[in-house]
């Protein structure tokens, strides 16, 4: 049985941009060993992938600790950076599939393309190498929870850097929009987040017991997202959750443009994506130019037509939807 070492050390939406990547990896080599290299606290989502036999934790590709045979085949779905690929080079496996560098002309692949949505990304890297992938295969089975969320409006104030932060009064005003028609509000985010979330529930009039942000644990969130009738939050790990899961949303997007990390185009039926136009740094140290341009009328109006919408059965697609993405401004 042979080894396939798959790197993907980053974040939430990023191990999930990857899924189908990983099912036609999967398919392509059945019989073969899949062992993952990934934060540990990704673990649960890996395990609802269900294409994965082995999960390494690591934070960072340099920081792999790989102790066994090396490798029949590694797949590089982390990028193509120079320090990253002399980290792959030292594991010694037999083949190293991954986006090309001119540091190492022997290494064979495909040119990075800075524009392609990152579903495109990896899956266009496996088809290089004959391994066909189908980018609509995001889907995950929901999890279940010990408590239950069902319908409630997810209003997720988090996001992995600031840039990618829209301000808390406005949040606030958007939940206090949301209780005005007296719809179940939740408000999320990680540990660091909850003193933000505590002030938007303050200020918007929610009572504390309905703030989640550092209370519920990966598969707790996910399984929150899943029950939601729609969930309102920028370009984070939590999107692309309700991505999988078929949950309507409301995203706003700043400084990397929904091309490249939005829902995939065959999904944008499902969801309202708010973006002013223009690119920034999306790891700057204070919210993005452009996420600022994106205010509350735009976002409540958004959340409206939403939430007028029918449930829809399974995962199919809104006929009724008109456009791609919405332009702000």
């Amino acid at each position: 049985m042979a080894v396939v070492l798959v790197l993907r050390a980053r974040g939430l939406g990023d191990l999930l941009t990857a899924v189908p990547a990983l099912r036609a990896l999967r398919r392509a080599r059945p019989q073969d060993h899949i062992a993952l290299a990934a934060p540990h606290r990704l673990k649960p989502i890996v395990d609802l992938i269900a294409s994965i036999d082995e999960m390494i934790p690591s934070a960072e590709p340099t920081g792999i600790r790989w102790e066994g045979a090396p490798p029949a085949l590694l797949v590089n779905l982390h990028s193509a950076t120079a320090d990253s690929m002399v980290e792959f080079t030292r594991i010694h496996p037999e083949r190293i599939l991954t986006y090309r560098n001119p540091v190492f002309p022997e290494l064979a692949g495909p040119d990075w393309q800075t524009d392609m949505h990152d579903v495109d990304r990896w899956c266009h890297l496996l088809e290089s190498a004959g391994i066909t992938a189908d980018r609509r295969n995001l889907g995950l089975v929901p999890p279940v929870a010990a408590t239950s969320h069902r319908d409630c409006v997810v209003v997720h104030i988090g996001a992995g850097a600031a840039a990618r932060r829209w301000p808390p009064d406005r949040f606030a005003a958007v939940v206090r929009h949301l209780l005005v028609q007296d719809r179940d509000v939740v408000i999320t985010g990680d540990e660091t987040e909850r003193d933000i979330a505590l002030g938007v529930a303050a200020r918007a009039g929610l009572p504390t017991a309905r703030v989640l942000a550092g209370q519920q644990n990966l598969i707790e969130l996910a399984a929150t997202v899943a029950e939601a009738a729609l969930v309102v939050c920028g370009d984070t790990g939590v999107a692309h959750l309700a991505t999988a899961f078929g949950t309507r949303t409301v995203l706003l997007f700043g400084p990397t443009p929904p091309s490249r990390s939005g829902p995939p185009p065959h999904l944008l039926g499902r969801h309202a994506v708010l973006w002013a136009g223009q690119t920034g740094d999306p790891d700057a140290p204070t919210t993005d130019p452009g996420l600022l341009k994106i205010g509350v009328p735009e976002v409540v109006n958004a959340i409206d037509k939403q939430l007028r919408k029918r449930p829809w059965p399974g995962t199919g697609l809104d006929r009724r939807a008109q456009q791609a993405y919405r332009r702000v401004g």
